[in-house]
C-alpha cells in the first residue's frame, strides 16, 4: 500500500532541497528517503532532504539530510527557505523566528514584500577559525587552507585563480582526507577585492553545489581573520551572491534569497 507525501522544492542561491512538513507527514528512514528522492533522474532531484518540525525551545525545528543520506548539523540556505515556507504557508505571522537545529538555535529575520518573503537574514552564530595553516595533498597538488566551523566543518583554501581548480577531482579527495575524521566541506576562495570574494564549494555528502550558506560564512570569517577582506563582503557563488557580515558582537549575519520552485506529491510505500 502506498501513501502520498506533499513536498515543496525550494532553493537558496541555487542550493536546492526537498522540504517536508512533518507536522503533516511522518517520514520514516529519512536517510534512505534523502538518497532516493534526491536523485535527479529517478527522484525529485535535489541536494538533500529538509524536515520542518516542532520544537519545545524554538518556533520550528530543522533536520537536514544530504543527498548521500548523512545528516548535516546546519545549512544556511535551507534555513532561509524554511523561513519563507512557514510564513507563506500560514504557519506563522512572525517576521522574526527561531529555528532549532543540530548546531543550536538560529534566529531568522524575514524581509517581506507584498506578503512574500524575498530575502532572509540568519544569525549564524560565532564562527570558529583555526589560524594555523593546514596542508593537504590531492591529485598530485598541495593545498594550504584553514579549518573553520559554522556548526559544521569547513576547510577554506584561498587561491589566485579559482577557474584553474578542478573541483570535481580535488573536492572529494580533500573531503575524505584522514586529517578530517568527520569529513569536511571544502571551499575554494578567490579574493576579488576587500568586499567581494568568489567561492566554489564541494559540500560534504552532496558534492559540487551551486552555493553553501555555512561555507560562505566560513569563507568570510577566514578571509577577514587573516586581514585580507573587510568583515562584510559579498560571497559570489555559482548560484548567486550572499551578503555576509561578521558583526561587532562576533556573530555572522547571512542575508540571501529564498525561492520556491515547485510543489507536488511523491508516493511512498507504507511500512
Amino acid at each position: 500500500m502506498t501513501k502520498k507525501i506533499h513536498f515543496h522544492k525550494m532553493h537558496g542561491t541555487g542550493n536546492d532541497y526537498i522540504y517536508i512538513n512533518t507536522l503533516k507527514y511522518t517520514i520514516v528512514n529519512p536517510e534512505e528517503k534523502a538518497i532516493q528522492w534526491s536523485k535527479y533522474h529517478t527522484g525529485i532531484g535535489s541536494d538533500g532532504l529538509v524536515l520542518i518540525g516542532t520544537s519545545d525551545r524554538a518556533d520550528f525545528s530543522m533536520r537536514i539530510f544530504n543527498a548521500d543520506g548523512s545528516e548535516a548539523g546546519m545549512c544556511g540556505n535551507a534555513s532561509r527557505c524554511i523561513g519563507k515556507y512557514v510564513y507563506e504557508q500560514g504557519l506563522t505571522s512572525k517576521t522574526r523566528l527561531t529555528l532549532d537545529t543540530l548546531s543550536g538555535i538560529k534566529t531568522l529575520k524575514l524581509q517581506i514584500d507584498n506578503r512574500q518573503v524575498k530575502t532572509v537574514t540568519v544569525d549564524m552564530g560565532t564562527p570558529g577559525v583555526d589560524g594555523r595553516p593546514v596542508t593537504v595533498k590531492a591529485d598530485g597538488n598541495t593545498y594550504e587552507g584553514t579549518v573553520a566551523s559554522m556548526g559544521n566543518p569547513h576547510f577554506v583554501i584561498i587561491v589566485d585563480d579559482i577557474d584553474k581548480i578542478d573541483l570535481a577531482t580535488a573536492g572529494p579527495l580533500i573531503e575524505n582526507n584522514p586529517l578530517f575524521p568527520d569529513r569536511t566541506n571544502v571551499e575554494f576562495a578567490e579574493i576579488k577585492d576587500s568586499s567581494n570574494i568568489r567561492m566554489r564549494v564541494w559540500e560534504r555528502g552532496s558534492g559540487i553545489t551551486m552555493a553553501c550558506g555555512t561555507g560562505a560564512c566560513a569563507t568570510l570569517a577566514v578571509c577577514a581573520a587573516k586581514g585580507l577582506t573587510n568583515r562584510e563582503a559579498g560571497i559570489i557563488m555559482d548560484g548567486g551572491t550572499l551578503s555576509i557580515l561578521w558583526d561587532e558582537n562576533n556573530r555572522i549575519q547571512m542575508t540571501g534569497d529564498a525561492v520556491h520552485v515547485f510543489e507536488g506529491d511523491i508516493s511512498e510505500q507504507e511500512e
